[in-house]
């Protein structure tokens, strides 16, 4: 599959969330406090990561109480970084791009709809923001695994909808080299 320079972002459109929501006069403003930027998913996924690390590693030092104490500060740093994280992404926008784009899409196949796609661009830009600073190639199980799960309807399997998967993880990789042929 050829990855061309159409996919990925102009330049000079915002990259994260918030900007493009700016631009449109939308501030995405949190429940609560009512300051723009909200973004819970990407929040609870770090704090439930950030939470997890550092309870473990206060665990191993500090006992029970330790790892109790390590899991709520680690909770509130990685909440941080997964919001910080998920302003990068703004699911609207990418919704947007692929229902209209994945028909000039090197993989797809005459007769499946972006319904049958859309599991597997899904997969790649929430795994962009939950997987920041990994490689594609090293957690490619993991996005089975979540594919798999939240499939749906989709009439392809992991196989067939790897490469939407990793369309939408390249896209947010500004130095992703081009991949060739994909069947």
């Amino acid at each position: 599959m050829a990855f061309t320079e159409r996919r990925k972002a102009d330049p000079n459109t915002p990259w994260s969330g918030t900007e493009r929501r700016s631009s449109r006069g939308e501030a995405n403003r949190d429940p609560i406090t009512g300051a723009p930027g909200a973004h819970p998913i990407g929040t609870g996924l770090g704090a439930a990561a950030g939470g997890m690390a550092a309870g473990a590693a206060a665990g191993a030092l500090a006992g029970p109480a330790g790892a109790l104490a390590g899991a709520a500060v680690g909770a509130v740093v990685g909440g941080l970084a997964g919001k910080g994280v998920a302003e990068m992404i703004d699911p609207t926008a990418e919704e947007a791009y692929w229902s209209e784009n994945y028909t000039r899409e090197p993989y797809y196949e005459r007769g499946y709809t972006y319904a049958d796609y859309h599991p597997g661009y899904r997969t790649g830009w929430e795994a962009r923001a939950r997987y920041a600073g990994r490689n594609y190639e090293d957690i490619e199980r993991d996005l089975e695994a979540e594919y798999n799960r939240n499939r749906g309807t989709s009439r392809l399997g992991w196989e067939k909808n790897r490469h939407a998967a990793r369309a939408a993880w390249e896209r947010f990789d500004p130095d992703s080299e081009p991949l060739q042929g994909s069947h």
